[in-house]
């Protein structure tokens, strides 16, 4: 199929997009990490609520200790949505050109989805464990990438890879639910029309809308794994004088699934759903919104660029 154009405009766009909503919202990300790390032990627990979290960088004099970690998060963001963005259209191109459909349906979009998403994982999750680790560890003592990457073995690194790979499904089912609520809202937008004219993209409005419904479902049928993969990765409490290191158990998914239905119960699996839902579904939407609104600006400079090449490597063959 060669170079395709269109999947790169769709990757960067997309990966624009989350570095923006990243950086925007980092602070309120931190304070749920941290919330959702902490297991309620002998009865008592640290954070009662989310907004603890605030308070303790606050009274501590940390505020912007909230922002531990950004670097780490912006990388590892940018590189998951333009992989993610890029496999998600590639796949759903090489699709429709092999099987001759006019478009796609929702079983075969969820595959391509997933399919997208569990590359992106394999690739980032050294990532996405360091920066949860960074975003745990205790306000003003977190350290580099490469030396929390580096402080265990190369395998603590793909710590929680399991879990993520089964949470391919959380933008497997965000974005089927995106693209089909957006083509039948395009399509009623069609229908007001006169023949021949289309609407070529979402309003930003509508964008977020659909952003945050579709992610509101994905994060609520998906919360109690995303849980576990968060306390999976956080950081050590040794730096914040526990006496004892946590117990190697809870670094497994079965593991951190005993700790948390010993001291929280059943509703302990869904502990912070609240501040995941704002936090993901206001990350989501505004990523969606920016990237309905930058691609097709995308794709002209890419057109651009890929013209200006063509025509520089024409006139060195002439020289």
């Amino acid at each position: 199929m060669g170079l395709d154009l269109e999947s790169i405009s769709e990757a960067t766009s997309g990966a624009i997009g989350s570095l923006v909503s990243t950086t925007i919202l980092y602070p309120l990300d931190t304070c749920k990490t941290r919330y959702q790390a902490e297991v309620r032990a002998h009865g008592r627990q640290k954070y009662r609520n989310l907004s603890d979290v605030l308070w303790e960088a606050i009274s501590n004099r940390q505020v912007l200790s909230l922002y531990q970690g950004l670097g780490t998060k912006n990388l590892q963001s940018f590189i998951a949505q333009f992989i993610y963005f890029y496999g998600y259209s590639y796949f759903k191109r090489l699709y429709l050109e092999k099987s001759g459909a006019k478009k796609i349906g929702t079983k075969a979009n969820l595959i391509v989805a997933a399919a997208a998403g569990a590359c992106t994982a394999i690739v980032t999750q050294p990532l996405d464990t360091a920066s949860s680790r960074m975003q745990t560890t205790a306000f003003g003592k977190s350290k580099g990438l490469w030396k929390t990457l580096t402080e265990g073995t190369w395998s603590d690194a793909f710590d929680g890879l399991g879990i993520s790979l089964l949470l391919t499904s959380n933008p497997a089912i965000q974005y089927t639910v995106f693209d089909q609520l957006k083509q039948r809202l395009l399509r009623e937008k069609l229908d007001k029309r006169d023949k021949g004219s289309s609407p070529e993209a979402l309003s930003a409005f509508s964008a977020f809308v659909l952003g945050a419904v579709s992610k509101s479902v994905a994060t609520f049928l998906t919360y109690p794994a995303i849980r576990c993969k968060v306390m999976i990765q956080a950081a050590d409490p040794d730096d914040e004088g526990a006496s004892k290191p946590r117990p190697k158990s809870r670094k497994t998914l079965s593991g951190v699934s005993y700790a948390i239905w010993k001291s929280e119960g059943v509703l302990g699996f869904f502990k912070g759903l609240q501040a995941q839902i704002v936090k993901t579904v206001l990350s989501s939407a505004l990523l969606l919104m920016i990237k309905e609104k930058i691609t097709k600006t995308t794709w002209v400079l890419i057109l651009a660029i890929r013209r200006y090449l063509l025509l520089t490597r024409g006139r060195l063959k002439n020289a």
